[in-house]
């Protein structure tokens, strides 16, 4: 199973990317609108600071693009390959799992985002 220290944990749980113990939203439910993309200023664990500088999270704008695209290939292969609905089954249903799975393309994002710039210390970890 996913451990502290693998990306991919930082990642899917939404936790720091340096320490893995403190969650960076400030509610955990993602399809809380209101609140999706509400974040803590700091780690509640390690103090690391989330927003590097300014505006730095609109680079996850190109991040939630790909990962929308990968739900969507996704949806496709599972509808059009696998089950072999009509294309426009197809579409509607791709339409239909991003729009319910915004909320989490959105968060997810922001997670890759992160990470890319940020590593697992073993050290602020064992706080």
């Amino acid at each position: 199973m996913l451990k502290k220290g693998n990306k991919l944990y930082g990642i899917l749980s939404g936790s720091c990317p340096r320490c893995h113990t403190g969650s960076m939203y400030i509610n955990k439910n993602a399809y809380l609108l209101s609140q999706a993309l509400k974040m803590h200023e700091r780690c509640s664990n390690c103090h690391t600071k989330y927003k590097i500088e300014p505006s730095f999270f609109y680079g996850a704008m190109y991040v939630s693009y790909a990962v929308g695209v990968a739900f969507a290939v996704a949806v496709f292969i599972i509808t059009y390959v696998i089950l072999g609905t009509s294309a426009t089954i197809s579409f509607i249903a791709i339409v239909v799992a991003i729009i319910v799975s915004f909320p989490i393309i959105l968060r997810l994002s922001r997670n890759i985002w992160i990470n890319m710039f940020m590593s697992y210390d073993k050290e602020l970890g064992k706080q």
